[in-house]
């Protein structure tokens, strides 16, 4: 008994001698649950932003707008006079509905000829799309019943049996960018995206950490000593696969029957941008953490809990400013923003400068820090070196 406490006693002692295990067994929990409570903290969906096309411009269309901006859910972004530009403004203002009100919308109330309103819905984003469907819905079916109600009280019919006798509005909703409500076609492109940056940002976090530990760096220095090429060296072989890897993401797609149509430089472009950023975070984090077991225990608690900080499921607009920040330096971010603009809701190029911009600073940053830390690292072994030719 008393060796096994003295043995138990030494393995407490190795755990809180080793600083990287102590972060992240009581660091990780703590961070993750921040990090989770914060996204989820406002616990529904509020503030979402809708576009109006109001065709009909009367007192009776404006208090529909006016019952779209009392809903705590949604709220009237742009006003359009004709469905013209309604997609483009959408895109602008990143509204997920469309609600089209016809022309003669009040007479066509007023004198019970059965009208109807459209709402356009941009189902990309499952849970948003909903959210805004069924506040608009809620919205148009409670003002139709006033007016049922008031018309069923003139004739006479007491008021308890005119609220038995409303009938909301007819609404058409027409679901774009998903098919046929497919959660899959929503899901499997943002889980198979967090696949890839964390298995290369893993796989990058070995290049130089894997030099340092195997005492090989100096040798890696006498056949080239250039920090562009070396860093090139190292993250080549990874582009190089991650080609392959979208090859198989889009075999995955016709094997599920959901094929991406991919068209344009635009996302090409944005692609290897995505890549570029991704691979420089694990450069960066190989160079300065010269061992290997750190360098992916650190990257595995940057990459984990990226996809929830994303903003793929649940809006970065619903989320507090400081976890926003911290989900903008995370190069998945951008990355599926661009993705579900160009090819989910086949935007244009013209919609993607924020996040584009989004990667090129975090690709530009980390390079430059990685080139400043290699330079560093080089100078040091050519002085060590140096000094041993000296002795």
């Amino acid at each position: 008994m008393k060796n096994f406490l003295s043995l138990l006693k030494r393995e407490f002692k190795l755990f809180f001698n080793n600083k990287v295990l102590l972060v992240l067994f009581l660091g990780a929990p703590i961070l993750y649950g921040v990090l989770v409570g914060g996204v989820y903290k406002k616990g529904k969906v509020t503030n979402l932003p809708i576009i109006v096309v109001d065709e009909d411009r009367s007192p009776l269309s404006r208090q529909l707008i006016d019952m779209f901006n009392d809903n705590e859910v949604i709220y009237v972004a742009k006003v359009l006079n004709d469905p013209f530009h309604a997609k483009e403004e959408a895109m602008k203002t990143e509204s997920t509905v469309v609600v089209q009100i016809p022309r003669n919308f009040s007479s066509d109330v007023n004198y019970n000829r059965g009208t109807e309103l459209t709402l356009f819905v941009n189902a990309s984003n499952t849970l948003t799309s909903n959210y805004a469907m069924m506040a608009a819905n809620v919205a148009a079916s409670t003002m139709k019943a006033g007016i049922q109600i008031k018309a069923q009280q003139k004739k006479g019919v007491p008021e308890f049996v005119a609220t038995q006798q409303f009938e909301p509005f007819k609404i058409t909703m027409i679901k774009q960018n998903i098919r046929s409500g497919n959660y899959l076609y929503f899901m499997l492109p943002g889980v198979l995206f967090t696949v890839l940056q964390q298995v290369m940002m893993l796989g990058l976090a070995l290049s130089f950490a894997s030099e340092f530990e195997n005492n090989t760096f100096g040798e890696l220095v006498n056949r080239c000593s250039n920090v562009f090429v070396l860093i090139l060296v190292k993250i080549l072989p990874y582009l190089l696969m991650s080609a392959l890897i979208f090859a198989l993401y889009y075999g995955y797609s016709l094997w599920y029957r959901m094929p991406l149509q991919v068209e344009g430089w635009a996302f090409f472009g944005s692609t290897v941008l995505f890549l570029f950023a991704v691979s420089f975070i694990g450069i960066l984090v190989s160079i300065a953490i010269p061992s290997q077991l750190k360098a992916t225990e650190i990257l595995m608690v940057i990459a984990t809990p990226s996809f929830i900080l994303s903003g793929f499921t649940w809006p970065l607009s619903q989320m507090p400013e400081w976890v926003v920040g911290i989900a903008k330096l995370i190069p998945l971010t951008h990355y599926l923003q661009i993705f579900r603009t160009l090819i989910i809701e086949k935007g244009s190029g013209a919609y993607i400068h924020g996040p584009v911009l989004g990667l090129a600073i975090i690709a530009i940053v980390t390079l430059i820090a990685s080139i400043i830390l290699l330079q560093l690292k080089i100078r040091k072994v050519k002085k060590n070196i140096q000094v041993e030719a000296s002795v």
